[in-house]
């Protein structure tokens, strides 16, 4: 149980700026939240774009819809779109909204770092992405193989887009995990232990710890890359003695963890979802926490799984096969615990919960398959096939965007105050699920049947031209749900329903406070007690069987405008409690009005060290123009900016500006 603050009302002074200027300076980490979550969801139905272009080429044999060359450029991008600048993207929206809610905090530790981050993310995928419009874009594939991408193989200015890109995206997510690893262990609330966070924090919390250790193994890689590109160095040379496996180690140690960075954000959306709309609390919450470590922890030793087909020998597959059945152990568990969270539930089938239970069935099904390439001798006969890439849609489609769609049916109140209409939802549920099951379940056996992987066109008769119909199909239905869920996004956005504090009647302590929140989250910093705070205030009986571990019974002061208002016994008697804080409601209101609390001011510094960062980069991509002078302009100009904006930014002390309310 929590000691609660009566809840920020909103006053007309209160209302945030909307200008161009508020929203490019701001340091709120609910308004980042917000851009990153249209930004990611823009990049999102781009990148669905690339897909039903694939599609349509693949949808009957010897098509000409897409030359070769633009279609390697289209398969290129939709890989790296989707991974990189939409699905990861909308994880941090929810990093960004719901940390420092869930944990009781009125901002992340580094609001600057924060908005320098999304800054980042924005310039970085727009450089990447923008080249596909003038037939330059990337064209070898999301994984980039080398050599096959060093410029022996990769001439012109493609695989540059590419490599810069990506480095700039790099910067962006370390700038996140460092940024909520601090917040997570830092800025919990008084009484707010590991072992009452809720699960999706826990989610961010291992997912950032993901992030910090994987991607400096894929900047490593990259930057050899780009020394190879630019400079002449010969670390993917194999004429010149480099390993031809170099690339592929460095890739997978990376590219495991990766599937992890982008599922077990959406794992911890499920966790706060089920239990909401089932009204019972999350069916073994230790477990799921040593679950989401341990997925954590074998996620790096499972990498080579991907390299079964190279030769590595008997014993080095061995290794690697036993360790992937391993992670399906705590995989396996987060499945029985939500659904025994379901059984015996009072289950609102609203569309987050639809959403939620979708992805319990699809990852399921994704999981299945991946444990069928755990064992070498059956990935030798299914790899580089369509097999694995129904494989890898359902984990992330199946998985992460089933998951990631369920928080926002579930959030978009306490992201902008107003609640997406159900109706559309429930349309765009529903095509969603059986548009993506039969674009990617035929996959299977045009995998099985040999139909190859990154293929451009194919012969008939060979056994692939009804799996290649029926995927199309699917895929046209999919778009159809994604431009209903983009209008139902719009249009709620100005004219969905108003959204109380708490909607759905939810247990964590971000439905205490208003939707949106104040810029300062909570009038004061509530005393945690309990995994599920408010379902302790306002429905004790969903509570009375959690463990007093996690439910402390004891006794504590409760403070009311920096006033000691005595000694409650918490879990004893919970409506007194309740009693308490509503008799105190006007007082509180009162004393808020007169309290001034210190808020980090907006700042433009973060975006201008992002700009410089982009600027510096692109000098090494006009060098291919032969304009020495533009190209050191650009890279000393970019400098200059990144290193005269990270000075002012520096040097300046993070003033405080007071909000009153």
């Amino acid at each position: 149980m929590a000691t609660l603050a009566a809840p920020a009302i909103y006053t007309p002074a209160e209302k945030r700026e909307s200008t161009l200027y508020s929203w490019l300076a701001t340091t709120d980490h609910k308004r980042i939240a917000l851009l990153y979550l249209f930004t990611a969801m823009a990049f999102f139905l781009w990148g669905g774009g690339e897909a039903e272009l694939l599609r349509w080429q693949l949808r009957a044999p010897n098509q000409h819809f897409l030359s070769a060359e633009m279609y390697n450029q289209i398969f290129t991008m939709h890989g790296t779109t989707m991974i990189f600048l939409a699905i990861m993207p909308l994880s941090a929206a929810f990093f960004n909204l719901l940390v420092p809610l869930q944990i009781g905090a009125r901002d992340v530790a580094f609001p600057r770092l924060n908005a320098f981050s999304y800054w980042v993310y924005l310039l970085g995928g727009l450089l990447i992405t923008v080249p596909i419009l003038f037939n330059s874009a990337p064209d070898a594939g999301w994984f980039g193989y080398a050599p096959l991408t060093t410029a022996a193989y990769s001439p012109g200015i493609h695989i540059d887009f590419w490599v810069i890109g990506l480095q700039i995206l790099g910067i962006s997510s370390l700038a996140t995990g460092f940024n909520f690893v601090t917040t997570i262990i830092n800025l919990r609330a008084p009484g707010m232990n590991l072992m009452r966070m809720p699960l999706f924090t826990w989610a961010a919390f291992c997912t950032q710890f993901l992030i910090i250790l994987a991607f400096p193994v894929i900047t490593v890689a990259l930057v050899f890359l780009l020394f190879d590109r630019f400079f002449g160095t010969n670390f993917y040379t194999i004429a010149q003695g480099a390993d031809p496996l170099l690339w592929q180690h460095l890739f997978w140690i990376f590219g495991h963890p990766e599937v992890y960075i982008l599922v077990l954000p959406a794992f911890g959306l499920v966790s706060e979802v089920l239990p909401a709309f089932s009204r019972k609390p999350l069916f073994g919450y230790p477990v799921m926490v040593y679950s989401l470590i341990l997925i954590a922890f074998l996620g790096f030793g499972v990498w080579a799984h991907h390299m079964f087909a190279v030769g590595m020998g008997p014993i080095a597959d061995s290794v690697f096969g036993i360790t992937t059945m391993l992670i399906a152990i705590p995989t396996g568990v987060k499945i029985f615990n939500w659904i025994f969270t379901l059984w015996g539930g009072s289950i609102r089938f609203t569309t987050a919960a639809m959403f939620a239970i979708g992805l319990v069935a699809m990852f399921t099904i994704g999981g299945i398959s991946g444990i069928m390439h755990s064992s070498p001798p059956a990935d030798l006969q299914q790899t580089d096939s369509y097999f694995v890439v129904a494989h890898f849609h359902y984990v992330l489609f199946g998985g992460s965007l089933m998951g990631l769609f369920a928080g926002i049916y579930y959030y978009y109140p306490k992201f902008t105050g107003r609640m997406l209409n159900e109706t559309l939802g429930k349309w765009h549920f529903w095509l969603n699920f059986i548009g993506s099951n039969l674009a990617f379940f035929p996959m299977h056996f045009s995998g099985l049947n040999g139909m190859p992987r990154r293929i451009y066109t194919y012969d008939a008769g060979q056994g692939w031209d009804i799996f290649n119909a029926m995927s199309t199909t699917g895929a046209i239905i999919v778009g159809a749900a994604s431009l209903i869920f983009a209008y139902n996004m719009v249009m709620s956005r100005r004219r969905g329903a108003i959204a109380g504090n708490d909607p759905w009647g939810g247990p964590t302590l971000e439905w205490s406070i208003p939707s949106p929140p104040p810029v300062y989250n909570y009038a004061h910093i509530p005393l945690v007690t309990s995994r599920y705070p408010m379902w302790d205030l306002k429905s004790p009986r969903l509570t009375a069987e959690v463990p007093h571990s996690a439910r402390a019974d004891q006794a504590v002061r409760v403070q009311v405008g920096g006033r000691d208002e005595g000694e409650i016994r918490l879990g004893a008697q919970p409506e007194s409690i309740d009693d308490k804080i509503v008799s105190q409601a006007a007082e509180r209101v009162a004393t808020a009005e007169e309290l001034g609390i210190a808020i980090p001011y907006s700042t433009s510094k973060p975006f201008f060290a992002a700009l410089g960062i982009a600027v510096m980069f692109s000098g090494l991509l006009v060098s291919r123009l032969g304009s020495a002078v533009l190209e050191f302009g650009l890279i000393f100009g970019g400098a200059a900016l990144l290193v005269g904006s990270l000075y002012w930014w520096l040097t300046s002390p993070l003033e405080p500006e007071v909000a009153h309310h």
